[in-house]
């Protein structure tokens, strides 16, 4: 069950671990040494990803960007630097494949504080505020279905955009 604290991989109190799509399996710290450039002991909490790692060395070595080879990554050398911030909406993750932790197929999309969890095998949506629910225990997604709605659209329009292969449901799977 998602959010036990004896999880191996638990970020209690955030709900899950490693090879979820809820905030104990996404949010993690990045710490960033670089004596000179980036200011001792500041604290960011802007959002990033993995993918933004790779532009952000290229521009504090210099080197021109690649938008093909990091389309959904951005640099964060700003907020290393404490320069300025990034301008990103919107945060997505495609996890098409069962998980020996008990997750099965499923998507996500973050805008701003808001976090939609999709379920591919069955359909259903999750709704969070992040900003009021960092361990994702109410799902808001009946009281606010405009908002799932667009989300999900959201979520659906960025798959297509960047051609995600969807899975194929596997009914003989379990998670033990």
């Amino acid at each position: 069950m998602p959010g036990r604290p004896r999880m191996p991989t638990s970020n209690f109190p955030l709900r899950a671990g490693k090879g979820w799509l809820y905030e104990g399996g996404v949010r993690a710290p990045l710490i960033v040494r670089w004596p000179g450039n980036a200011p001792e002991g500041r604290e960011v909490d802007t959002p990033a990803t993995s993918m933004d790692l790779f532009p952000t060395m290229l521009e504090l070595a210099g080197i021109p960007a690649m938008p093909d080879q990091h389309r959904d990554g951005m640099s964060l050398a700003p907020l290393l630097t404490g320069s300025g911030g990034v301008d990103r909406e919107m945060l997505y993750w495609h996890f098409p494949h069962y998980h020996g932790s008990g997750n099965v197929p499923s998507g996500a999309i973050r805008v701003g504080d808001l976090k939609l969890v999709e379920w591919m095998e069955d359909d259903r949506v999750e709704l969070y505020d992040l900003s009021t629910d960092l361990s994702e225990s109410r799902d808001l997604a009946a009281e606010s279905p405009e908002i799932a709605e667009e989300l999900r659209r959201l979520l659906h329009d960025w798959r297509r955009r960047i051609g995600a292969r969807m899975p194929t449901p596997n009914p003989d799977w379990t998670a033990e």
